[in-house]
C-alpha cells in the first residue's frame, strides 16, 4: 500500500506545482496599452485603476499605458469603454551587418546618394536636385544621439531644442515619460547617429559628405536604450509628441519622421499615435524589417507608414574604392541592383512601399569612443533615403499629405521584377515580388512629379 500512497502524495505535489504556476503565471505583471471608445475622464481612469496602475495618460489619441496583471488583459478588453487593448508591445532596430570601413579617403557621394539621384556622380559633390531640405523639420524616432556628434553634423542642423527621450514601457513600473533632458546625445549605440547621417550627411574628418536633405532639421527623439531596444507605448508617447510640436511651436513648419526599428505585432496605442499623426500632418516613414521570409515589422506593415525594403547595388565591394568612386547607375537600370536577403517580404495584410539603398551604406558608427565609420546593412537604412527624399518634396510642396507623398514615390518608382543577382561577398541573391514594394526609389523622379 505505501507505493500507491507515495504515488497519491507526489501526484497532489505535482498538481499543486502546476497550479502554483498558472496561478503566479497569471498574476504576472506586464504593460498593457489602452485605446478607449470615449473621452478619458476620472471616472474612467478610477475605473482602470481597479484593473491595474495607469502610468501613463495620452489624451490626444484617447490612450492610456498601463500595468497590470496578465490576468487582468482579457477583463480590461471587454470593458465598454475599452476599443482596443494588448500588452505593450518590444520594438528594437533590428540586426545589423557592421563591416568597419578601411578606407574613406576624399568621398564626398557615397554611392547610395547616386543610386537615387541625389548627386550626379562618382565622388562629386554637384547634386542632382535643386531641392535640400530646407524648412523641414525630420523627426528621428530612434537610439539618440552619440556624445561627439558635433564631430559628424553641423551644430545647426540639429533642433537640440526639441530634442528629447522617452523611456520606460513594457512592464517597468514607469511609464513613457521624458528623460533627463540630455539623454538624447547620450547614446553608445550609434544607430541613431548612423541613420541621422543619411538624412544630413556628415563630416569624414573634416570632409564632407553628400545626405539626402543636408539642410533639413533634425529633431533627435531618443526612444530605444543603449541596446537599440524598446516599447511601444515610448514610441507612441514621442510619436504624439512630435505631432503637437507640428501643431503648436512648429505649425508653418513640415515635418516627417523616421523610425528604423520595428516589432512582429501592430500594437494598438501606437497605431492610434500614427492615425493622430498622419491626421494632422505629419508623414511617417518606416523600415521593413530585417526578417526576410518571415514577413515584415510593424509599424512599417501598417498602410499610412511609408515603408521601405533594402536594395544594393551589384558593383559592391569590386574595388577598394567602389562607394564612392565608381559610377552607379541611375535607378531607371533595374539590372544594377537587387533586394537584400534579409530584407523582409510583404504577408498578406502588410503594405510593403518602395525599396531604398540599405546593404552596406557608409556612416558613423562609433567604436569605443574613438571616431569611426562603418557599413552598415539593414532596412534601417533603407528607410532614412525614403525619408530624406519625402523632406525634399516636403520642401517644394509643404502641404503634401502622407496619402499623397506614398502615392508619389511608388508612381516615380523604377520597377524591380522578381530576379536574382550574383553579389560580391555574398554570392547569388534572389528575390520575388513581394521584396519589393512599388521598386526602387528615385529621388528626383519623385520631385518631379511632386506638385
Amino acid at each position: 500500500m505505501l507505493p500507491c500512497k507515495r504515488s497519491f502524495q507526489v501526484a497532489l505535489l505535482l498538481a499543486a506545482i502546476s497550479w502554483l504556476s498558472i496561478f503566479a503565471s497569471a498574476q504576472k505583471t506586464i504593460g498593457i496599452n489602452v485605446v478607449l471608445n470615449t473621452e478619458i475622464t476620472n471616472i474612467v481612469l478610477a475605473d482602470l485603476g481597479q484593473h491595474g496602475k495607469v502610468r501613463d495618460i495620452l489624451y490626444e489619441i484617447r490612450g492610456v499605458s498601463m500595468l497590470a496583471p496578465s490576468s487582468q488583459l482579457t477583463v480590461i478588453q471587454h470593458l465598454p469603454y475599452v476599443a482596443y487593448a494588448n500588452p505593450d508591445q518590444p520594438r528594437s532596430t533590428g540586426p545589423v551587418s557592421a563591416l568597419p570601413v578601411s578606407d574613406f579617403t576624399g568621398g564626398r557621394s557615397t554611392w547610395d546618394m547616386d543610386a537615387i539621384n541625389v548627386t550626379s556622380g562618382p565622388g562629386s559633390a554637384n547634386r542632382s536636385v535643386s531641392f535640400d531640405g530646407t524648412g523641414v523639420y525630420v523627426a528621428i524616432l530612434d537610439t539618440g544621439l552619440i556624445q561627439t556628434w558635433r564631430l559628424y553634423f553641423p551644430e545647426d542642423r540639429i533642433a537640440a531644442q526639441y530634442a528629447t527621450t522617452f523611456g520606460g514601457g513594457g512592464a517597468a513600473d514607469n511609464g513613457a515619460t521624458p528623460s533627463p533632458p540630455n539623454k538624447w546625445q547620450q547614446d553608445q549605440n550609434s544607430h541613431g547617429t548612423h541613420v541621422t547621417s543619411t538624412i544630413l550627411g556628415y563630416s569624414f574628418f573634416g570632409t564632407p559628405t553628400q545626405g539626402v536633405a543636408p539642410k533639413s532639421s533634425v529633431i533627435p527623439v531618443k526612444v530605444l536604450n543603449q541596446n537599440g531596444s524598446g516599447w511601444s507605448s515610448a514610441i507612441a508617447r514621442a510619436i504624439v509628441y512630435v505631432t503637437d510640436l507640428h501643431k503648436n511651436q512648429l505649425a508653418a513648419q513640415p515635418m516627417v519622421v523616421n523610425m528604423s526599428l520595428g516589432g512582429s505585432q501592430l500594437d494598438a496605442l501606437e497605431k492610434a499615435a500614427i492615425d493622430f499623426a498622419v491626421a494632422n500632418g505629419v508623414i511617417i516613414c518606416a523600415s521593413a524589417g530585417n526578417s526576410g521570409t518571415r514577413g515584415m515589422g510593424f509599424p512599417g506593415a501598417y498602410p499610412p507608414v511609408i515603408s521601405a525594403a533594402a536594395s544594393g547595388w551589384v558593383q559592391q565591394f569590386t574595388t577598394s574604392t567602389w562607394w564612392f568612386a565608381l559610377d552607379v547607375p541611375d535607378p531607371n537600370d533595374p539590372n544594377n541592383f537587387y533586394i537584400a536577403s534579409f530584407s523582409s517580404r510583404q504577408k498578406a495584410g502588410q503594405d510593403l512601399d518602395v525599396a531604398a539603398p540599405g546593404d552596406d551604406t557608409v556612416g558613423p558608427y562609433q567604436v569605443n569612443s574613438q571616431q569611426s565609420y562603418f557599413f552598415l546593412s539593414g532596412t534601417s537604412m533603407a528607410s532614412p533615403h525614403v525619408t530624406g527624399t519625402v523632406a525634399l518634396m516636403l520642401q517644394k510642396n509643404p502641404t503634401l499629405t502622407a496619402a499623397q507623398a506614398e502615392s508619389i514615390l511608388e508612381t516615380s518608382a523604377t520597377p524591380l521584377p522578381a530576379g536574382c543577382r550574383t553579389v560580391p561577398l555574398e554570392g547569388q541573391v534572389c528575390w520575388d515580388t513581394d521584396a519589393t514594394g512599388a521598386g526602387l526609389l528615385n529621388a528626383d523622379a519623385a520631385l518631379a512629379a511632386t506638385p
